[in-house]
Parts: structure tokens; C-alpha cells; sequence
């Protein structure tokens, strides 16, 4: 018995709007709504609301026999909210159907992993906070930005209580090792590993259309045909995608829909299955662990983390950015706190990717700069003039630790008042209490003696005397 394991990622940067040098200190809003709200509506109208209903009907006419996952980040649900609700909406149906599983991840799809430790769990606890109230689940499987992962990663994942984590089968960690088994971690033992099979993947998001690829055109009857051809001991095979894969990489026209749906018919024919992450995790136990001693991920051939930060331009920026991480956790600004997550995007450090090989073309789609050196440039003006606002509530001139330190006394001391005030509430009270009780008694002592009550004459009636 096989089964696919189908997980569809959804996200949405908050997009930075043209940012001067002379705008630093007298602009504090830096996103470009305009941008925001055109890009999101278009991809959901022609992409993310036909996939959405597309799922459903495989879900109703398979009777619940197909399954899927879902791992959409905070910031794309914040601008569904604003901008699509409709789009919400079908996620909660998908969710209600107890058959789409959601996966947890950090809220801003931020590199945080890659640096701050407690940055990365924060936004984790967020992003599994926001699925929640929308949705009322909890996320049980771990899937971070851009399925970075590495030996590092791994205990912190397992220590926030997932039991399983999803990330790219790159060639050169498995060598001659198949992605269509389960791995454990070997930094994290407990931690169950769900590799992505990225020929079969890649065969639907990049060469699905390609007239020139030598198995176009793709049909759903031969991509199954592939799955069950796999040797028989291998029992998952996982296919990750952009849910924009569907009707926006791959458009409406090429029956990229059909397609899909047309997956669970054959799939039954041939006695293949559709399992969420947490089922594979559940049901198959690992075959051996895997050591991922440098980070890895799924863009680009090199499959590693250079395409967010493999230049000095995004190296500075990453540093810079998380130079402040401690004083914005400290502070208690809403605003300064929300532009902290959207500052963090992945999305700003891929724009500033210089690569100029085959995957050039791929960076230079998702960018809206002319160049890099111009997202560079855009995002450190918004940069500084972020760092101004937290400099202005925790200067830069005082240390972390001294700081740190600071925070705890004035913590200590708020305490310190806190539980005097009550102290002194209490004894008010206690206070008051006593003059009411002596006042009442003072009342009654001023009181003047009151005479005895006269007795009544003993009387005799007129009937005795006679």
C-alpha cells in the first residue's frame, strides 16, 4: 500500500512601498496597500479560491478518501482577512471537513531559525495562536519558511512539541537514499522527518505546461502510473507545492485544475492513498536518521539558504534587522511589534539575491525592484527609520544585558508597588470597617437612659364584688 502525502504552501509578503533616505524619521508607514491588495486579490481569484474549491470536491466525491495539508503564513491570512475574506471562509470549510490538515510554521515567514532562537519560537507560538482563533485547530506537524532545516533547527522544533517536521529531500543529504520514507532526526531522535520528492513535485509546479519537456503533455492516469511504479517498499511519497501552482504558475488553461482533480480516481484505481503529514507520522515508522549539519531548503538547485542569504547585501540587512531583536521584545508598542513581523519576511532578503544562473529568472519574477541594489537600498531606509522608533524607547547606547538588567528591576519594583498597593487597599478597608464598628458604638453609648415601663393595676370587675 502507498500513499501521497499532499501539502500546499500559501503566503504573502507585506510589501514595502518606495522608501527615500529623506522619508527616514518623517514617514513611519511603509507599505505599499495599493500593491498589497492587487496582488493578493488577483492570485486568490485566479488561483488560491478555484485550488480551494477544487479541494473540496476531490474531498466530497472521494467521500473523505483524499486528504491534504495546508501551511499558510500570518501575514497572507492577515491580507485575506482585509482584502478576501471569501478566501477565508473556504478555508474554514476545508478545515470543518476534518480531512485538510494545517501546518504549523512561523507567523511572518521570517529566517528567525537561522538566528534567534526565541524570536523563532515566539513566532511560532503566534502563527499556531492565529490558526486557532480562525480556525479552531491546533497544528501537530512542523513545516518552517522555505523548508529550511538542519541539525540545529531539529531540537528546537521537537521541543516546542511537534512530533513532525516536513523539509526538502535534497540530493546531497540523501546521497543514494529515496525521500519516500520517513527519517528521524539525528539531533532530535523523536523528531519524525517528511521529505519532499522534489522530480515528482517539480513535474507539476515547473514542467506541467513545458511543451517541450519529453512526458508533456502531463496526464493525470500517467502521473499516477509514476507513484505506483516506485519500488514497493517505499510507502510515501510527498508532493510540496505553492498552492499557486494552480491557476497562477500554472494557468487555468492548461487543465492544470483537471488535472488535480482528477488525481483521487486514478489514485483508487491503483490503490494508492491520500494521508496528512500527521498520518504518515503516525502510521510509519522511520526507516534511519538523517544529518542535516548545514542548513538546507528548497529554492534553487543548490537547495541551501544562499537565495535569502548568500550575498554581503543580505547579510548586512539580516544582521541589522535582528541587531534590535532583544529591545523590540522588550517594548510594548502594537505598531512597533506588527512592523517587526513584516520587516522580517523572507521575501525582503530574496528580492536583494544576485544570482545571475538559471535560477536568476525565478528571483527577478517574485521581485517588484528593478534590481537588487535597489531593494537593498528601499528596505534599509525602511530599516532605519524602524530602528530610530525602537532607539527612541530602549537607546541604542545601552547594552542588551545592561538592559536586560534594568527591565528586571523596573519589572521587580512594578511588583514590589503592586503588592504594596494591595497591602494598603486592604488596611483601608480594614480601617474603615473599625470606624464604622465605633461610630455604632459610640452612637448607642449617647443614647439617654430610658425609664422603666409603669405595670399595669390589677383591676377587679364588678361581677366579683358581688
Amino acid at each position: 500500500m502507498k500513499a501521497v502525502c499532499f501539502y500546499f504552501q500559501i503566503h504573502q509578503p507585506f510589501r514595502l512601498k518606495r522608501y527615500r533616505f529623506f522619508d527616514i524619521g518623517n514617514d513611519h508607514y511603509y507599505y505599499d496597500d495599493f500593491a498589497n491588495d492587487d496582488i493578493i486579490t488577483r492570485i486568490a481569484q485566479r488561483s488560491y479560491i478555484p485550488a480551494a474549491e477544487s479541494l473540496l470536491r476531490m474531498i466530497e466525491e472521494s467521500k473523505g478518501k483524499f486528504r491534504c495539508a495546508i501551511s499558510i503564513t500570518g501575514t497572507a491570512l492577515e491580507q485575506c482577512e482585509q482584502y478576501v475574506p471569501e478566501f477565508v471562509d473556504l478555508l474554514k470549510k476545508l478545515a470543518n471537513t476534518g480531512k485538510v490538515e494545517f501546518l504549523a510554521e512561523t507567523y511572518a515567514h521570517s529566517l528567525s531559525s537561522l538566528t534567534d532562537p526565541e524570536e523563532f519560537a515566539m513566532q511560532v507560538k503566534a502563527h499556531s495562536d492565529k490558526l486557532h482563533e480562525l480556525f479552531g485547530v491546533t497544528p501537530k506537524v512542523f513545516r518552517n519558511t522555505e523548508l529550511i532545516y538542519s541539525d540545529e533547527i531539529a531540537p528546537q522544533i521537537l521541543a516546542m512539541g511537534y512530533k513532525g517536521a516536513i523539509t526538502e529531500g535534497a540530493k546531497h543529504i540523501l546521497g543514494w537514499k529515496s525521500p519516500n520514507y520517513v527519517y528521524t532526526s539525528e539531533s532530535a531522535p523523536k523528531l519524525k522527518l517528511l521529505l519532499k520528492n522534489s522530480k515528482l513535485s517539480d513535474d507539476i509546479a515547473f514542467r506541467f505546461s513545458n511543451t517541450e519537456w519529453d512526458s508533456y503533455p502531463l496526464t493525470a492516469d500517467k502521473y499516477i502510473d509514476w507513484i505506483a511504479n516506485t519500488p514497493d517498499e517505499e510507502q510515501i511519497v510527498n508532493l510540496f507545492l505553492n498552492l499557486e501552482t494552480f491557476g497562477e504558475m500554472q494557468s487555468r488553461e492548461t487543465g492544470i485544475f483537471q488535472f488535480l482533480e482528477a488525481l483521487p480516481r486514478f489514485a483508487a484505481e491503483r490503490g494508492i492513498d491520500f494521508w496528512t503529514p500527521s498520518e504518515a507520522v503516525a502510521k510509519l515508522k522511520p526507516v534511519s536518521g538523517l544529518s542535516v549539519p548545514f542548513p538546507i531548503s528548497w529554492a534553487d538547485e543548490a537547495r541551501d539558504t544562499s537565495a535569502w542569504l548568500g550575498n554581503k547585501l543580505q547579510n548586512e540587512a539580516f544582521s541589522k534587522l535582528y541587531s534590535i531583536a532583544e529591545r523590540v521584545r522588550l517594548c510594548d508598542d502594537r505598531r512597533l511589534k506588527q512592523d517587526w513581523y513584516y520587516l522580517q519576511a523572507s521575501d525582503h532578503f530574496f528580492y536583494m539575491c544576485t544570482k545571475h544562473l538559471a535560477d536568476g529568472a525565478v528571483h527577478s519574477h517574485f521581485s517588484p525592484y528593478e534590481t537588487p541594489f535597489q531593494a537593498f537600498t528601499n528596505y534599509m531606509n525602511v530599516l532605519a527609520d524602524f530602528i530610530v522608533r525602537v532607539e527612541e524607547q530602549y537607546p541604542l547606547s545601552i547594552e542588551n544585558e545592561e538592559l536586560n538588567a534594568l527591565l528586571t528591576t523596573i519589572r521587580n519594583q512594578a511588583r514590589e508597588i503592586e503588592t504594596l498597593n494591595k497591602e494598603v487597599a486592604s488596611m483601608r478597608q480594614n480601617i474603615e470597617h473599625f470606624n464604622e464598628e465605633h461610630k455604632l458604638r459610640e452612637a448607642k453609648a449617647e443614647e439617654p437612659a430610658g425609664e422603666a415601663p409603669a405595670k399595669p393595676k390589677r383591676t377587679r370587675s364588678r361581677c366579683a364584688k358581688k
